[in-house]
């Protein structure tokens, strides 16, 4: 039982592995749809995802209190890293 159709495979043509970086131009025109668009909460997670350069699952599992004691904002915060169990620290 041979088949004569060739498969195509389901990656062809199609970008792999690691993606290039978002150019500052993107990263403006991701800012001002956000703000237009009155996206308040996505827009700060926005900043603070590029500000801080935290992966996506780190990211998301912050809480107010790991950026802010009591009514202030902290100048620095730490966050250990789930993938590699590394302290990050950012502003």
């Amino acid at each position: 039982m041979e088949t004569s159709q060739s498969r195509e495979p389901w990656n062809k043509g199609k970008l792999i592995g690691q993606k290039p970086p978002l150019k500052l131009k993107d990263i403006w025109a991701i800012r001002i749809h956000l703000q237009l668009g009155k996206r308040i909460r996505d827009l700060a997670m926005f900043n603070l995802a590029i500000d801080s350069k935290l992966r996506g699952c780190d990211l998301v599992t912050l809480r107010v209190r790991d950026v802010a004691h009591g009514n202030q904002m902290l100048s620095r915060a730490i966050i250990v890293q789930r993938k590699t169990q590394r302290p990050v620290q950012f502003e």
